[in-house]
């Protein structure tokens, strides 16, 4: 049975590892002792380590965690700015990894190599969308985040979402600025203030519940998309 959890590491990052059985995939490790410690305790043995950009607090653990018999995955486009990757990956591309098939989707515009996970009833989707919230721009358009959230947003409404950041909470107070009358916005706010006041990782969302909350994701056409992602950026 395949099983996620999700390991804290420096301010705000999640690395996702999904287990089955004694073997495991490691996504996204953007610091290496948690991860270590993590899967001493749990007896795990990683088979792969599946990357969704270049940026340090996403590849940070990788050398440590890599050997000679562990696939390193990450965008063609980031071979030459990742050490220790192994395996590019473009888009459509498919991997069987702890028994899971994942088909690689190309999604710039965080960056311009992004690159998100589907495959399982789940979509490792990195700083590209988070819940209720997408990355900033730093290499890509806006014209590409747009394009590759509407590309998520086609996923199905069950599809967990699986992202590199607990930004929820702000992302929420944000969406409810952004869309005052939006019912669906404030019962979630309320619902992750309750989790995060708890301690509880307000991760992983679902498509369905994007759709109904995020947005960027709800975004009727590029001009909309661009105004909300300069408003975010300050808010």
């Amino acid at each position: 049975m395949v099983t996620v959890r999700p390991i804290p590491v420096l301010s705000d990052n999640y690395v996702w590892v999904v287990e089955n059985g004694d073997r495991c995939v490691v996504i996204d490790p953007g610091e290496l002792e948690p991860v270590q410690r993590y899967l001493k305790e749990s007896g795990l043995e990683v088979e792969a380590i599946l990357l969704t950009h270049h940026h340090r607090d996403h590849v940070a653990g990788v050398i440590g965690l890599a050997s000679s018999d562990v696939d390193v995955f990450a965008s063609t486009s980031d071979l030459r700015r990742i050490p220790g990757v192994t395996r590019g990956v473009s888009d459509g591309t498919t991997i069987t990894v702890a028994g899971t098939m994942f088909t690689i989707m190309e999604t710039p515009g965080h960056t311009s190599g992004a690159v998100c996970y589907y495959g399982g009833g789940m979509v490792f989707t990195g700083d590209t969308m988070f819940s209720a919230g997408c990355g900033r721009l730093f290499e890509g358009t806006a014209g590409q985040l747009f394009d590759s959230l509407r590309r998520l947003g086609e996923l199905p409404d069950d599809t967990k979402v699986f992202c590199g950041h607990e930004y929820t909470e702000k992302n929420l107070a944000f969406a409810a600025a952004t869309e005052p009358t939006n019912d669906a916005v404030s019962r979630r706010l309320a619902e992750v203030q309750s989790l995060r006041a708890s301690g509880v990782p307000s991760l992983p969302s679902t498509i369905g519940v994007e759709r109904a909350v995020n947005p960027f994701l709800r975004s009727p056409d590029l001009a909309t998309f661009t105004e909300r992602r300069q408003a975010r950026d300050t808010f």
